[in-house]
C-alpha cells in the first residue's frame, strides 16, 4: 500500500526535524544527561513537528542503546514504538477522548509499571479539547506523577489550557517552518522519489503551506500525482489557486481602472473552479508585498517570492501611493470578511473590483449630486428669553456647492462594516452620504432626527471613532440638511428607525 510522503519522510531522530533547533537540541541534551522532565507541553501551529518530536522523545528516553541523545532506531524498543506494538507508549487524541472518564482510565493505568519500557509515555494531542473536569482529573496525577510516567501534551491553542496544567509542564513553542528550510527539505525528498521538482515550485509550495511541513509534503504528494515534472504552473493548478500571473493581471486592470478586464479575468478564474475566498486571500498577500516594497528599504527579507516577482512588486510600488495601496487592501479585507456570509461569493468579489476600478467615477457622481442635496435651512422659531445660558448644540450645516466639501469615498464601505458591527448605528445612518472638508465630516441624511440621536448615549463619539479608523485622523462631525423638514417628517423618520431596528433584531424600548 502506498504511504503518503509526509508519513514516509517523517523525522525519526531529532536532527531530522526542520527549523526547530531551539527545541530539538534542548531535548537531545536532556536525554543525554538523563535530566528529562515528567511533563512537556508542545505548542505551535499545525504541521510544525509537535507530534513528531513527541514520538522521537518517547523513543529516546526508552531506547536501549541511545546515540548522543537520539534513539538508535535498531533496538526492539525503538522498532516497537515505531510500529505501534509496544503498549507502554500511548497516543491519545483529546478531541475524541475528552471526557473525565477517559482521563480517569488513563490515570488508573498510569499507576502500573511499564511492561517492557523504562517509562510509560502518554502523548495527548490537542489537549486543549479536554473538558474542565477532565483537566481536573489530569491535574491530579500531574501534581504527583509516578516516577515511571512521562506526559507529553501537544496543542495548537495554548490559551485554552488551564494555567494549573501549564505551570506543571516544560513548555516548548514550535515556530512556523521557514520557507527556505521547507523548500530545501522538499528538494531533498524529490531527489529520492521518482519525480523532479523545480526550485521555484518548491518555494511556491513552501509559501502556500504557511509554515507547516506536513501541509507542504501533502501538496507536494498531490502535485507528484498530477505530473512527473513539478513547476509553478503545476502547483497552481493542483492547489486550485490563481497564481502570480493572474494576480498581476488583476492588479494591472485595477491600476488601469479597467473594470471590464478585471471582471472578465475574474469570470475566467471562477469558471476554472478557483475559490473566491482563496483568490481574495491571494490578492491581499499580493498587495501586502506591494505595501512592503513601498514602505521598507529591504522588502526582500519580508517577502517570499522569486526575483522577477520582486521586481514587479517594486515597479507597482513606484506607481501607487501608500494611501491607495492601503485602500485596496482595506477593500479586499472587507470583501474577505463578507464572503463567509454571502449568498453569492462571486458577486461580492465583483463588487470589490468595481469599487477599486470605478472609484473615481463614483466619486464624480457624488460630487455632481452634492449641490442638489443643499437645501435652505428653516427659519428658527423665536425662543423665549431665559436667565441661565441654554446648552448649545452644534448646528446642522448645509452641504455647500462648488469647491466645498469632497464626497467621502470610503463612506459606503464604512456603512457596510457598520451594518455588521454596529447595527443600531447603521439604522440611524442608512441612506446617508458624507463629505469631507478641512477636518470636518459633513453627514447628509434624510433622517431629521439624526442630530439629536447622535448627541445621546455617546453614539456620536462611537461614530467619530469609526470615521477616525477609516480616514486615519480625527475629524469633527457635522450634520448636513438635505431638505426643509415638513410636518410629520420627524415622526415618520422615527417610525422608520424603529422598524429598521426591529429588522436588525435590536431591542427597542418605546416610551
Amino acid at each position: 500500500m502506498y504511504l503518503a510522503l509526509y508519513r514516509k519522510w517523517r523525522p525519526r531522530v531529532f536532527s531530522d526535524v526542520v527549523s526547530q533547533e531551539h527545541i530539538t537540541v534542548t531535548l537531545q541534551n536532556q536525554v543525554r544527561s538523563g535530566k528529562t522532565a515528567h511533563a512537556y507541553l508542545f505548542t505551535g501551529s499545525r504541521g510544525t513537528g509537535k507530534t513528531t518530536c513527541s514520538k522521537i522523545l518517547a523513543k529516546a528516553v526508552n531506547c536501549l542503546h541511545p546515540v548522543d541523545g537520539n534513539p538508535c532506531l535498531e533496538c526492539e524498543i525503538c522498532r516497537g514504538i515505531e510500529d505501534g506494538s509496544i503498549m507502554d507508549v500511548v497516543e491519545m487524541d483529546a478531541a475524541s477522548n475528552n471526557s473525565v472518564e477517559d482521563v480517569r482510565s488513563l490515570r488508573d493505568e498510569a499507576g502500573y509499571a511499564p511492561a517492557v519500557c523504562k517509562y510509560r509515555v502518554y502523548i495527548i494531542d490537542e489537549v486543549h479539547m479536554l473538558s474542565a473536569s477532565a483537566f481536573n482529573a489530569l491535574l491530579k496525577i500531574m501534581e504527583e506523577p509516578p516516577p515511571h510516567v512521562l506526559f507529553i501534551l501537544a496543542t495548537t491553542e495554548i490559551h485554552k489550557v488551564p494555567q494549573t496544567i501549564v505551570s506543571r509542564c516544560q513548555q516548548y513553542d514550535f515556530r512556523r517552518i521557514r520557507p527556505a528550510d521547507s523548500a530545501k527539505r522538499m528538494l531533498e525528498i524529490a531527489e529520492q522519489e521518482d519525480f523532479t521538482l523545480d526550485e521555484d515550485a518548491a518555494a511556491f509550495i513552501a509559501r502556500l503551506a504557511d509554515g507547516g511541513m506536513r501541509d507542504a509534503l501533502s501538496l507536494l504528494d498531490q502535485c507528484a500525482a498530477f505530473s512527473h515534472h513539478i513547476d509553478r504552473e503545476v502547483v497552481a493548478q493542483t492547489a486550485g489557486i490563481a497564481g502570480s500571473g493572474h494576480l498581476f493581471a488583476l492588479s494591472d486592470a485595477i491600476a488601469a481602472q479597467d473594470a471590464a478586464a478585471a471582471l472578465t479575468l475574474l469570470g475566467q478564474l471562477y469558471d476554472n473552479a478557483k475559490g473566491m475566498e482563496r483568490l481574495v486571500t491571494e490578492l491581499i498577500g499580493h498587495y501586502r508585498s506591494v505595501m512592503l516594497c513601498k514602505s521598507t528599504s529591504d522588502p526582500q527579507s519580508l517577502i517570499t517570492c522569486l526575483p522577477d516577482e520582486l521586481e514587479r512588486y517594486q515597479e507597482m510600488a513606484k506607481n501607487l501611493s501608500l494611501p491607495r495601496i492601503l485602500e485596496i487592501l482595506g477593500v479586499f479585507q472587507r470583501c474577505l470578511d463578507s464572503l463567509s456570509r454571502s449568498g453569492d461569493q462571486k458577486v461580492e468579489v465583483e463588487m470589490a473590483l468595481i469599487r477599486l476600478c470605478c472609484g473615481a467615477q463614483l466619486q464624480a457622481v457624488q460630487t455632481v449630486a452634492a449641490p442638489a442635496l443643499q437645501a435652505a435651512a428653516p427659519s428658527p422659531a423665536p425662543a423665549a428669553p431665559v436667565s441661565p445660558a441654554p446648552k448649545t448644540e452644534p448646528k446642522a450645516e448645509p452641504v455647500p456647492a462648488g469647491n466645498g466639501p469632497v464626497p467621502m469615498a470610503q463612506w459606503p464601505d464604512l456603512l457596510d462594516e457598520m451594518s455588521r458591527s454596529e447595527p443600531a448605528l447603521y439604522v440611524m445612518l442608512e441612506g446617508s452620504n458624507a463629505f469631507v472638508s478641512n477636518g470636518v465630516v459633513l453627514i447628509e441624511s434624510p433622517n431629521p432626527m439624526l442630530k439629536s440621536l447622535l448627541l445621546t448615549n455617546n453614539i456620536g463619539a462611537k461614530l467619530a471613532d469609526m470615521v477616525e479608523q477609516t480616514l486615519g485622523s480625527r475629524h469633527r462631525l457635522r450634520i448636513a440638511k438635505r431638505e426643509t423638514q415638513v410636518p410629520g417628517q420627524e415622526s415618520s423618520a422615527l417610525d422608520h428607525i424603529l422598524s429598521k431596528a426591529k429588522e436588525q433584531n435590536i431591542e427597542v424600548h418605546e416610551s
